[in-house]
């Protein structure tokens, strides 16, 4: 989780180093979604099949060959713009397998009744090596260059093989390969398009992370904006996840809510009214006193409330989805995940036009029309009681 968070920090910082383009970093994000998003339909089937500790010690190895290269091409000064996309993009096709892979190991080691706690665990654990990763990225870039972040990278993902390689599990598979892999895709899109739960929520979490989370791609453009240099930009990132730990404790109280789903509702509303605040302090406040500080609370803000809204839905998620289809479900609620860096695309090409506060702000009201029309017009959601 340390080695992910500081691969997408190192390869924006390279990448805008190189090019000093928004736009670029739109096609970054490209690059790290699309190739996961669509070979999540084909890892969900896997995880349904296949040995799921295999699928990820395999995972791991690939991705930290992948980066090791991008952290020697760097090194060597050989390292260009076309190379850093390249290479995201390879790193995406192969968490396209990932993903579901690890969704779908969750319930074999989880009882039901705690679900909701390992799920918030699991987030706390993520959303720590967000908070404190890219702070000691910010430091290690001030002090050395983006090849030391990529080989660093690269360690993390070899020490996940080991890990993994050492679980001794009776993992028993859900489901015999019978039947076309394109019909067991179809099988899970059915399911998904037949329960309105599932179909609202996980394009709540689509809508979330292409509209909303997606200014963390534009994030070495803020920084340039409010001229805060390499461990600004490091601290900048880190209070994104001070703010998701912060959602994630505030979690436990809302659990057994019997008004969960307003709870989720206003969730994610909150986490798109603060993009405005974000964009106002690195738009028409950059070069006051006032920018950075507004800039670090709207962060904060955004992802707290982000991490209260996807905690909570994926566990409603978690607890309705049949054993047998888990790996395909989850793993279409895994290309939420992908949703931020391909949102990054549209940001920064929007950022070209106009500018990149603009952008987001713009993004952000397509995303509150959304919810509003969503609570207005989607009791299922509404009524959901966390108490049952």
């Amino acid at each position: 989780m340390g080695a992910t968070q500081l691969q997408i920090m190192g390869q924006g910082w390279l990448l805008f180093e190189l090019t000093h383009s928004a736009l670029m970093l739109g096609y970054l994000g490209a690059a790290a979604a699309i190739p996961a998003i669509l070979m999540t339909l084909f890892g969900g089937v896997l995880a349904d099949q296949l040995n799921k500790r295999y699928l990820l010690m395999t995972t791991s190895l690939l991705v930290a060959f992948l980066l090791a290269v991008l952290g020697a091409l760097d090194y060597l000064n050989l390292a260009q713009a076309w190379h850093v996309i390249l290479i995201a993009g390879m790193v995406s096709f192969v968490s396209g397998f990932d993903w579901p892979t690890r969704q779908a190991i969750f319930p074999t080691l989880i009882a039901r009744e705690d679900m909701l706690s390992a799920v918030a665990l699991n987030s706390i654990i993520w959303q720590s090596c967000r908070m404190v990763m890219p702070a000691l990225g910010g430091i290690v870039l001030a002090f050395t260059d983006t090849w030391v972040i990529f080989f660093f990278c690269s360690l993390g993902f070899i020490v996940m093989f080991v890990v993994v390689a050492g679980l001794r599990l009776n993992i028993q598979n859900f489901v015999s390969a019978t039947g076309s892999t394109f019909t067991r895709i179809i099988e899970g899109v059915r399911f998904i398009l037949n329960r309105r739960t599932f179909l609202i929520l996980i394009s709540l979490s689509y809508g979330g992370m292409f509209f909303v989370s997606s200014f963390m791609q534009l994030m070495p453009a803020f920084a340039e904006l409010l001229d805060i240099g390499e461990s600004g930009y490091g601290y900048l990132i880190s209070i994104t996840g001070v703010g998701s730990v912060i959602g994630t404790m505030l979690v436990g109280a809302a659990q057994q809510s019997r008004r969960l789903g307003r709870i989720i509702l206003v969730a994610t509303f909150l986490s798109g009214m603060f993009i405005y605040l974000f964009a106002v302090s690195t738009g028409l406040l950059a070069g006051t006193r006032m920018a950075y500080p507004l800039a670090m609370a709207a962060a904060l803000l955004v992802s707290l409330f982000s991490s209260v809204f996807m905690i909570t839905s994926m566990t409603v998620l978690q607890l309705q989805v049949p054993d047998h289809l888990r790996g395909r479900v989850m793993g279409f609620h895994g290309i939420t995940y992908s949703m931020m860096p391909l949102g990054g695309l549209l940001s920064g090409y929007i950022a070209t036009l106009v500018s990149a506060p603009f952008a987001i702000a713009l993004c952000a009201s397509v995303y509150l029309l959304m919810v509003v029309v969503i609570a207005l017009t989607q009791p299922v959601i509404r009524h959901i009681d966390g108490s049952s």
